[in-house]
């Protein structure tokens, strides 16, 4: 038998979990056009709100969602409006999901009572 191990890899950065504009662009692969227009239309946001771009921070939750932006762009070809429209849907649909769950944990619970 033979064993193959995995190895993980974790970048860890040393700005406590935040990036730069440039940052993010490096690590989401895409121009800073696109992710200031993205926060132009509130598809994603900075930690704290400046007005000079060059000074945001963006943190690991937002470059998730950065990434989840250009999959649907690139996949179905949406424009920032629709992405924006989409993201905000599905972004409901998971707190539908999180509160449905916790609904039925909460009525396994009830129904365990005697």
């Amino acid at each position: 038998m033979t064993r193959h191990d995995k190895s993980l890899t974790v970048e860890l950065s040393d700005t406590a979990g935040t990036f730069s504009l440039h940052e993010i662009c490096e690590r989401g692969g895409c121009h800073a056009e696109f992710v200031i227009k993205l926060v132009n239309y509130g598809v994603i946001a900075p930690v704290e709100e400046t007005t000079e771009s060059r000074q945001w921070q963006f943190d690991l939750q937002t470059l998730a969602r950065l990434r989840k932006a250009m999959r649907l762009q690139r996949d179905l070809k949406m424009n920032l409006p629709g992405l924006a429209m989409s993201l905000e849907l599905l972004d409901e649909v998971q707190d539908m999901r999180r509160e449905l769950d916790r609904l039925h944990r909460q009525l396994e619970q009830f129904m365990e009572k005697p």
